[in-house]
Formats: structure tokens, C-alpha cells, sequence
């Protein structure tokens, strides 16, 4: 895309030059420029320096009819070059999220019935947090039978079998893992919750824009 873009700019300035050696022949134009000393130049005829330093292109009246910028510095295309990427990138974002709150819109046409999409997620999470917690309770009763028994074993001075010493430690662990997953869900529905805030106002001001009449 850059070299194109390179190219229609080198096109551009050949189509310049040739108006300007026609108007030259016709109108009496001349090249005025300033050299990298910040010299005034004035030449009958398009000089490599002009090209390279920009010039303004002055009729028989002393009046300038058109400007040419200098020619870019490799670093400056550079530059210019990646400006134009950022745009063009920003513009299509832009449009993207304007596509996406189209079709937010099309598909939630009023304020309850976005509410009511935000509220089945929350739901959908809800019924994980349950099933985590049921199954958390489960076995906690587990470990703490395999706890208990092993309390009355050490009671009655037995020594406690090494397979329920590593059914305790196994089962620890599973209690311990569960415990963690509730927590993230817990904090995914409290994460949930806040951004469904931000969510709800944007859906509002896109809402506000989409029924804004234009002019």
C-alpha cells in the first residue's frame, strides 16, 4: 500500500510539472523556492531543487497559483506513512463499533429488553456458582469424615492406615481447588456486575445517537 501510494504521489507530481511547462509556455509561470540556506530562487523552468525543496508556482501578475510541497525525507514517508496507517486503523475501529451498535441496537430495541440480556448472563453465572458450591459442600463432608474417622482411630490409639492419610491429603486438595474456583467465579460475576454498569451507558448513548434526527 505504501509503495502506491508512493507511486500516485510521484504520478501526481509529473501530472504538476506538465501543467506547470504548459502554463510556462502559455501563461509565463515561474518557479519560486527556497534552497536548504532559506535562499529565494526564481527559474523559468521546474529545476530538481524545486522539486526537492517545494515551490510555488507565481504568474505574470506576481501571484502564487498553486503550491508544491517539498519532497519527504525517507524518515518523513516513514513517518506520513504510519500517520495514514493510524488513521485509516482509528477510522476502521471507528466504524466497527458503529456496525456493533447497530446491531446492538437491532437486537435489543429498548432499555429492558438489554436489561434482560444482561440478567441472563448474570443468571448463567449464578447457576455455576451454585453448582460449585453444592459440590463444595459434598466434599467437605467428605474430608471431614475422613477426618473424623481418622481423630476416633487416633483415639483409641490405632494407627491411621497410610491409603486414609493420602485420601485426606488428596482430599484437601480437591476442597482447596474447589474453594478457589468459587472465588473466581465469585469475583467474575462482582467483575460482571460493574461492567455491565459501563454496558448499560453505552448502550444508552448509542441508543441516544442511533435516534438523534439527522439533519
Amino acid at each position: 500500500m505504501h509503495k502506491l501510494r508512493f507511486i500516485f504521489s510521484i504520478a501526481a507530481l509529473a501530472l504538476s510539472a506538465s501543467a506547470y511547462a504548459q502554463g510556462t509556455s502559455s501563461g509565463g509561470l515561474r518557479y519560486k523556492w527556497r534552497d536548504d540556506q532559506g535562499h529565494v530562487h526564481f527559474t523559468d523552468s521546474l529545476t530538481p531543487d524545486a522539486i526537492k525543496y517545494g515551490f510555488d508556482a507565481v504568474n505574470d501578475q506576481g501571484l502564487v497559483v498553486q503550491h508544491v510541497a517539498r519532497q519527504l525525507t525517507p524518515k518523513e514517508r516513514d513517518a506520513a506513512n504510519k500517520l495514514a496507517a493510524d488513521q485509516a486503523a482509528k477510522q476502521h475501529a471507528e466504524q466497527e463499533r458503529a456496525n456493533a451498535d447497530a446491531q446492538m441496537i437491532q437486537a435489543y430495541p429498548d432499555e429492558a429488553a438489554y436489561k434482560i440480556y444482561q440478567q441472563q448472563a448474570l443468571d448463567t453465572m449464578d447457576q455455576q456458582i451454585r453448582t460449585v458450591q453444592l459440590n463444595l459442600r459434598s466434599q467437605e463432608k467428605a474430608l471431614t469424615d475422613l477426618l473424623t474417622r481418622a481423630a476416633d482411630m487416633e483415639r483409641t490409639q490405632k494407627t491411621v492406615p497410610k491409603f486414609m492419610v493420602d485420601n485426606i491429603a488428596s482430599q484437601r486438595t480437591v476442597v482447596t481447588d474447589q474453594r478457589a474456583t468459587l472465588q473466581r467465579l465469585q469475583d467474575a460475576r462482582a467483575q460482571t456486575v460493574k461492567d455491565q454498569a459501563g454496558q448499560m451507558a453505552h448502550y444508552r448513548d448509542a441508543k441516544a445517537a442511533f435516534n438523534k434526527p439527522t439533519q
